[in-house]
């Protein structure tokens, strides 16, 4: 079929380092068909039943796919490959929001266990991210659709090295935010939110580079199980954000 994704042999290469080896049990079928039906769900957003059987049993690309979610093997797998080409020059950090679909109700723990909120979009869950100068993720986190930005920013922050200059929209306008990129030695790009009395120094030419990260987004989006989330548990959903972010940027 046309439409089957398959990864290439740069790709591959990437991954495969990075893979668990000598694990009990029996022997694994073909890790590079099994990872390429995972992405090959995420991209088509079809369900995991009807996972082409060119991959092998579905159930199998679906255990696979479950199993390393509950060990965070997609998000290390992010972290290992994002840490390979830092750059410090300029991040720029926001967020987007997915509709939940019906199917993604009743996780285990309810729907704020499970990152999902209510929000002028219905329900919804979140993702925060933070770009560098090239528009490539260098950290994510999901949450309940109606959290606040200002809540997520440090935690994302905290992730990386810091840069020369970080870009926000208005969302991210608070001194208590401000002061400590500052003292960390990074200049913020925020503009003022206009009920502020006392306006920051704002540069406007550097914050052309934030669209950036909303371009970012568009190509995580791509992917219709990021764009709309069908998993009921957050773990799975914020692997299928890491594992996407791994393939479009970091392979």
């Amino acid at each position: 079929m046309a439409n089957e994704f398959w990864l290439s042999d740069a790709q591959w290469h990437a991954i495969a380092a990075h893979l668990p080896h000598n694990q009990p049990g029996a022997r694994r079928v073909d890790d590079r068909r099994v990872i390429s039906g995972i992405v090959h769900v995420l991209r088509s957003g079809c369900r995991w039943r009807d996972c082409p059987a060119v991959y092998g049993p579905y159930t199998t690309i679906y255990n696979r796919w479950n199993r390393w979610s509950r060990r965070r093997f997609w998000q290390g797998l992010f972290e290992a490959l994002r840490q390979a080409s830092p750059d410090d020059d300029f991040h720029a950090i926001d967020s987007t929001t997915a509709k939940a679909h019906r199917s993604a109700a009743g996780g285990k723990g309810g729907r704020k266990k499970q990152a999902i909120g209510r929000s002028r979009g219905g329900r919804t869950t979140k993702i925060h991210a933070l770009c560098d100068p090239l528009g490539r993720p260098l950290a994510i986190e999901v949450t309940p659709g109606q959290l606040g930005d200002l809540r997520a920013a440090l935690v994302l922050l905290a992730q990386v090295p810091r840069a020369r200059s970080c870009a926000a929209d208005c969302a991210y306008d608070a001194r208590g935010l401000r002061q400590w990129l500052i003292d960390r030695g990074t200049t913020p790009v925020i503009p003022n939110n206009p009920t502020r009395k006392q306006p920051s120094p704002f540069d406007r030419e550097a914050y052309k580079r934030r669209n950036l990260i909303e371009r970012m987004f568009c190509r995580l989006k791509d992917f219709r199980r990021i764009a709309t989330r069908y998993d009921k548990l957050a773990r799975n959903y914020a692997s299928a954000v890491a594992l996407a972010a791994t393939i479009i940027w970091w392979c």
